[in-house]
């Protein structure tokens, strides 16, 4: 049976038992989504303990052995009933279907009957009984407040979010990871870890990094520009700001003015403060002449940019309005762009499987539809893009899939979903094949022949923002980072004052010719027990404790982090293999 015609129809189940037990209530959408549905319901004054109640009217309503039957109507009917009914939201949806469909010489709208319990607008995907409906598989989760059409300036509706699956065991499961997930929850352990934080005098959405988490991004950072190096990567850096015309000579105005902050007007004119890094990174390119001979130019920067988000829709560092990019730009010949391509996924390969040991991945690539607002208008362009893509993507051998809708407004982008190790997964980092750049910023090289040729861009950024990327590390490992990132990366422990001389000469002893080693002596403020305790909500990968016996042997005890008491170990043997495992990154 298909699943989202299972979830789709849980939907319109979660929709009559409400209008069942609130007849008051008017009605959104009801749409399928990952996991399961959702449905938005205005005048609807409910709290999670609800929740069951309704659960058990779905139940009551689906063992009547419902049939889901579509018919359909014309608009004037369909308003007429709506209108009765005292649905205005129904009301505006029917315009605005007759809208998309101005064209259409007769239209109709789908209606969709669950028996006498429920009738609403619908293109149809149901069972065909309430009765195929597998009842110990759904479980209505959580309440939220959405506005209507995802406008602030519009109605807020009360949104009912439902799991389903095909049976109890996957929504079981489903439920252990959504559990998993709150214990492991970046926001938490954020805090608890001193990672960062935020102030409300400086605004939402915009981060502060303590040490802590200044050293987990650094970590990251420092290392990427190593392996960029090595990877053929020139390092550039361009200004948070520069004036209306460049956005407007990329097109970011107006396709993408929406998400960007409003502009400051100055006395040379009106400068916007930056929401991508390309248009920056292309006036370099165009800075000297190019020939051939310096293609593939790959041009990278750590570049932090401002993008406008509804404050609704702000999550911890998932979801932010200032954030700092792992970016790239490389600017090839046409007959480049593939390997280049290819060279990309393995860069992504590369650091998800190798480096952060995450090997639960696929591609996504995404291309556009028919809305000509949305795209810039080249269908051979396009075209030839998604060939080059297809064709990296293919010989990389890692998994893809192919949506419509969801590209650049000037190209095709490939997006990486990774998933975590409970399976939660997220977008780490968007790449595109521009084709529009050339033409809208003249950017060309001189081919052996002398004559003039357009570059093509590839935009790549295989650890997405700092932001996001850490988010997801936090809670993949659930705040336990490996020892390379650790922001503390071992405390000693003395037993007592008297071994705090001792406790000394192991740190310089470890330290010695590696400064950059984070250690911490935990002086005998508080009892051997409580010491240890903290290294270990704290996530310390090292504790080493030291007391009477390491004196006397002049070795160190050791408590490492999920594998408890190690036993005694002399200081070098244990340099020697802590220096290893942050050298190859375990």
């Amino acid at each position: 049976m298909n699943i989202d015609h299972i979830r789709h129809s849980f939907a319109h189940l979660l929709a009559a038992a409400v209008q069942k037990l609130y007849p008051k209530t008017t009605f959104g959408i009801g749409p399928v989504i990952e996991n399961g549905f959702y449905y938005d319901f205005g005048n609807l004054k409910i709290g999670p303990e609800d929740l069951s109640k309704i659960e058990t009217e779905m139940r009551a309503i689906a063992k009547r052995n419902l049939p889901f039957k579509k018919e359909l109507w014309t608009a004037p009917k369909a308003k007429v009933y709506f209108k009765k009914e005292k649905q205005p939201y129904k009301i505006e949806l029917i315009d605005d279907l007759k809208k998309e469909a101005k064209k259409a010489k007769e239209f109709k709208i789908g209606i969709v009957c669950t028996g006498d319990a429920f009738l609403d607008l619908c293109k149809g995907g149901h069972v065909k009984n309430t009765s195929e409906l597998p009842l110990d598989a759904f479980k209505l989760t959580k309440i939220a407040g959405a506005y209507w059409k995802g406008d602030e300036k519009r109605p807020m509706l009360t949104r009912i979010y439902g799991a389903a699956f095909e049976n109890k065991e996957q929504l079981d499961h489903y439920l252990w990871q959504e559990e998993e997930a709150k214990k492991r929850d970046h926001r938490i352990w954020g805090e608890r870890l001193k990672l960062f934080t935020f102030a409300k005098e400086i605004g939402p959405g915009l981060p502060l990094w303590l040490p802590n988490g200044a050293v987990v991004l650094e970590e990251i950072e420092n290392y990427a520009k190593q392996v960029e190096r090595e990877w053929g990567y020139q390092r550039v850096r361009t200004p948070h700001l520069a004036k209306e015309e460049l956005y407007k000579i990329s097109g970011h105005i107006p396709y993408y003015k929406e998400s960007m902050y409003p502009p400051m007007m100055l006395d040379d004119g009106n400068y916007y403060l930056k929401a991508m890094n390309c248009p920056h990174t292309h006036m370099i390119y165009k800075s000297e002449p190019r020939s051939y001979r310096d293609l593939p130019l790959r041009l990278a920067e750590f570049g932090t940019v401002y993008r406008y988000e509804l404050s609704g829709t702000l999550a911890g560092l998932l979801r932010v309005r200032g954030f700092t990019q792992n970016d790239a730009h490389i600017y090839c010949r046409e007959d480049q762009a593939e390997d280049e391509f290819l060279k990309v996924m393995q860069l992504h390969e590369f650091w998800y499987k190798k480096i952060f040991h995450i090997t639960d991945f696929y591609m996504r690539l995404s291309l556009p539809n028919k809305d000509k607002k949305k795209y810039i208008q080249d269908s051979q362009g396009w075209g030839k893009a998604a060939t080059i893509i297809r064709n990296a993507m293919k010989r990389s051998g890692l998994p893809y899939v192919e949506v419509l809708g969801e590209a650049a407004f000037y190209g095709p982008k490939v997006d990486f979903q990774i998933k975590s190790v409970i399976g939660r997964e997220e977008t780490a980092s968007t790449n595109q094949l521009d084709f529009v750049a050339a033409k809208r910023f003249g950017l060309a090289y001189v081919d052996a022949g002398g004559k003039e040729k357009p570059v093509y861009v590839i935009h790549r950024a295989p650890l997405g923002s700092h932001e996001r990327f850490i988010a997801f590390l936090i809670e993949h490992y659930a705040g336990a980072f490996p020892l390379w990132l650790a922001p503390e990366q071992m405390w000693i422990i003395p037993i007592s004052e008297r071994f705090e001389e001792y406790a000394k000469a192991v740190e310089k002893q470890l330290k010695e010719n590696n400064q950059n080693l984070r250690t911490q002596i935990l002086a005998s403020g508080e009892t051997l027990g409580k010491r240890i305790r903290e290294g270990e909500l704290q996530k310390i990968p090292y504790l080493l404790i030291v007391g009477e016996k390491e004196v006397e042997t002049q070795t160190i005890s050791i408590r490492a982090r999920g594998k408890g008491d190690l036993g005694q170990t002399a200081i070098k043997e244990f340099k020697e293999k802590i220096e290893k495992e942050i050298k190859e990154r375990m």
